[in-house]
């Protein structure tokens, strides 16, 4: 008899998810995790006084009770949802561009484009039939796969079959002429890792409608919140988790599934396998067979790993609007050369790249200590140009870019600085040592047209291995859970079917 009908291995987003669906659909599951707590990126950490949230800025498609959406039904059927409280944000983000740009968009199609309007009055036709088009588009979208019609067809889906392909830059040259506006409606292209250039209109437009349709949204506690009640679902629906324990290598036989090694030598047995390691991490290192992992391995010839971030973790010792802060999101750009941004991803250079200032306070004014407040403050930046940095000056560099950074916030929130109690500051180098992902990246791959899964099979190819998280799909909060919870329908599906046939 097996030891356990699945392994997952990594406790993020994904392998959580996929273990709570599997252990509440009554297979035996064991999770392995090497950090000593659950999470990933969605996790936090102590510092002082101040708990300091990793990764999430902003939750999306999870919707109101009323008009819920798919991450709502998702955190239900995994039996989390009632044990988290959410809080919905008034606003997507503030958007400042030193002397030229300041406004704040609403979280609402109509307020968007009232307040676009108000600052672009010449482009009105363009702003309401780019953001009909985002509608009309992503409904199309909705219905061909989300609902999962069998007849996906130019004559039946022809927005779908216009613009899938196309990239976001040239859709939005097609409706907008002002650069600053440009600039405006392609923000988001941060949360994705890839400028308007390279972006897939469907991923920009997918968040757009998202965060205006179902808001976004803040946690309360953070993302460890939400990994911890994740992690509570697996146990009390009878899986298991072992922490501070790796896996070593995933043991195949004739092409299949057969066990796992863990970092301290013990060998479990189990039919299915799902990894919530890197696509690299787990073809390249993991699978023991070789002719397989050359398979896989062949699969993701040409994806390019994704970007990585240099992060200020900041605590201050007063409130948000103490320092002008009065938005939970905010984008600061210098430039609406996105191609140009993009480039600077792959330097040192933190003088002109786009900023993301995530003040969880101004959501949740319980989330630091009484009296104080924490941001996260964000540029992106490859793994590269830090692999580069001698040891001897890396502490050195690390605080010339953080010191560099703040000289840039201080004029638009004055007194930032002077108000810092605590702060930690996160390279590439930092994020590949705690998540152990190549490159230190979040994103996975990058999210090229090419290397979606409507032309890269997500599914190694190796029987009972199922990858999940966004080194096998979309990055982001909820694409990682769903993914989680797809590979477990998945490995269920299959569990029942050979029951049937016995």
């Amino acid at each position: 008899m097996i030891d356990y009908e699945a392994i997952v291995i990594g406790a993020g987003n994904g392998g959580l998810a996929a273990a709570a669906a599997l252990a509440r659909g009554g297979a035996r599951v064991l999770v392995l995790e090497r950090h000593n707590i659950p999470g990933g990126c969605a996790t936090s950490f102590c510092r002082g006084r101040f708990e300091f949230e990793v990764s999430l800025h902003q939750l999306s498609g999870l919707g109101r009770p009323e008009f819920p959406g798919p991450l709502r039904g998702l955190l239900q059927n995994l039996g989390v949802l009632s044990k988290l409280e959410f809080v919905e944000m008034e606003n997507l983000f503030r958007f400042i561009v030193p002397d030229k740009v300041d406004l704040t968009l609403p979280a609402n199609r109509a307020g968007i484009i009232r307040v676009l309007l108000e600052r672009f009055p010449d482009e009105k036709g363009g702003i309401e039939r780019f953001f009909d088009l985002v509608y009309r588009f992503f409904q199309e979208v909705i219905s061909a796969f989300y609902l999962r019609d069998p007849e996906v067809t130019p004559e039946k889906y022809p927005l779908y079959f216009q613009y899938a392909f196309r990239d976001s830059q040239s859709v939005i040259d097609e409706y907008f002429r002002d650069p600053y506006l440009k600039l405006t409606v392609a923000g988001y292209w941060g949360y994705m890792g890839l400028p308007p250039r390279l972006l897939a209109f469907s991923d920009l437009a997918a968040l757009l409608f998202a965060y205006i349709e179902f808001k976004p949204w803040h946690l309360k506690g953070g993302s460890q919140a939400l990994s911890n009640a994740m992690a509570a679902a697996v146990l009390d629906a009878g899986g298991e988790i072992r922490f501070s324990c790796g896996a070593e290598r995933i043991v195949t036989r004739d092409g299949a599934v057969q066990a796992v090694v863990t970092d301290r030598g013990e060998e479990i047995t189990t039919r299915y396998v799902v990894s919530n390691a890197s696509a690299v991490a787990t073809f390249a290192g993991l699978l023991d067979d070789g002719e397989k992992r050359k398979e896989a391995l062949k699969e993701v010839r040409g994806a390019v790993v994704g970007t990585s971030f240099l992060t200020l973790y900041t605590g201050l010792r007063c409130p948000p609007g103490d320092v002008s802060i009065t938005e939970t999101t905010n984008f600061i750009c210098t430039s609406t050369d996105m191609d140009r941004d993009f480039a600077l991803c792959r330097t040192l250079d933190v003088s002109e790249p786009p900023l993301i200032i995530s003040c969880y306070d101004v959501s949740d004014p319980d989330f630091s200590p009484e009296g104080t407040c924490q941001a996260a403050i964000v540029t992106m930046k490859y793994a590269e140009p830090w692999l580069r940095v001698p040891p001897e000056e890396y502490a050195a560099e690390k605080y010339r870019s953080a010191e560099t950074i703040l000289r840039r916030i201080e004029p638009h929130f004055p007194g930032f600085t002077a108000n810092i109690e605590e702060m930690e500051v996160a390279t590439p180098i930092t994020h590949m040592r705690y998540l152990g992902h190549p490159g230190g990246s979040p994103y996975g791959f990058e999210q090229h047209v090419k290397d979606s899964t409507l032309f890269r099979n997500p599914k190694p190819p190796v029987k009972g291995l199922y990858g999940t998280g966004a080194w096998y799909g979309m990055p982001g909060y909820q694409p990682t859970l769903t993914s989680g919870a797809a590979a477990a329908r998945a490995i269920l599906r299959e569990m029942s079917r050979k029951e049937n046939a016995r």
